[in-house]
């Protein structure tokens, strides 16, 4: 990229962001994952919120102005891995790769792989680029690298809450983003798959992965890509037991999520915790991971980090 172009996010870091005055709405959903319930009061205070995830083009200026380096540019500590073979600790990540056919849907590992040499720079492996992604949100990115960025740039990360008020764009109990309908009228509101997943894709222009952010319609705090596209890294540790206000009648006062040791999988010898990520992504579909939705939610692993999850940031106050 040219170094007269990047852009540099402290020079105003709410340029490019939208205020967002605090206030008490419904979080959670009961109609689609058990992960999403309770359906339950939340208050949140006021911030500003990025208006798109973090592109290729910001994170591009972040890692000139520091010479930051990916969890995903890093080989693994074997240390941290009981059992791994050494010579597999390889830089690299997670990379989606479409199937030739049907398969069945209950093992992801027939579509993703572990690809050496992928990272932001390289979002589906070493031989892949982003000159002419710049505007497209960046991937490959794991949880410490969203938490460096934002501290450079003066932000934070949202929390789940914040997220989720935020993108509800002031509509109260509404299933998706701008009603209660994915497609109202057939019409297209966010970059989701569309086709039978993982192997047919619809889209006139056959991309299955990420667009450019402001593609689709904003939400009603102006907010694009809240929805679709890249999921998006929050603050909180992932758990299943929301704290519930402690009377029917009153919210809960900005919830910080699980405790670290709540949030790790009692299945995964590492002991890694994971972190709530939300909005759902290019991959989600109508017949696999309905996720493309606010109270959608999901576990990630803070040193797992894909060819499509993102992250925006939040200023509070």
């Amino acid at each position: 990229m040219s170094d007269t172009k990047r852009p540099d996010a402290r020079q105003n870091r709410f340029t490019g962001m939208a205020h967002i005055t605090g206030g008490t709405f419904t979080m959670g959903s009961d109609r689609f994952y058990p992960e999403e319930k309770p359906r339950r009061r939340v208050r949140v205070g006021s911030f500003w919120i990025d208006t798109t995830p973090v592109t290729n083009a910001q994170f591009d200026a972040f890692v000139t102005a520091t010479g930051y380096r990916t969890f995903a540019e890093l080989p693994p500590d074997p240390r941290l891995y009981p059992g791994m073979d050494p010579s597999l600790a390889v830089a690299g990540s997670a990379v989606f790769q479409k199937t030739a056919g049907p398969v069945p849907l209950d093992n992801h590992g027939r579509w993703w792989a572990f690809v050496p040499g992928a990272d932001w720079r390289h979002p589906t492996g070493p031989d892949s680029g982003i000159a002419g992604l710049e505007d497209h949100p960046v991937v490959q990115i794991a949880h410490a690298d969203a938490a460096a960025y934002a501290k450079w740039a003066g932000k934070a990360l949202p929390t789940e809450a914040e997220w989720e008020f935020a993108a509800r764009g002031g509509l109260e109990d509404k299933e998706y983003a701008w009603g209660d309908e994915l497609a109202p009228d057939g019409a297209i509101l966010a970059n989701y798959w569309q086709g039978t997943f993982p192997h047919q894709t619809l889209k006139e222009d056959g991309n299955f992965r990420t667009t450019p952010v402001g593609r689709f319609p904003a939400n009603g705090h102006g907010l694009y890509d809240m929805v679709g596209n890249v999921w998006e890294w929050t603050h909180d540790w992932f758990g299943t037991n929301p704290r519930k206000p402690a009377k029917a009648c009153c919210a809960v006062d900005n919830p910080r999520g699980a405790t670290l040791r709540e949030s790790m999988d009692p299945y995964d010898g590492t002991r890694m915790g994971r972190k709530v990520i939300k909005g759902g992504s290019h991959l989600c579909a109508p017949n696999y991971c309905q996720r493309y939705r606010p109270a959608a939610r999901h576990p990630q692993s803070i040193d797992s980090p894909t060819s499509h999850i993102g992250f925006r940031c939040i200023v509070r106050g």
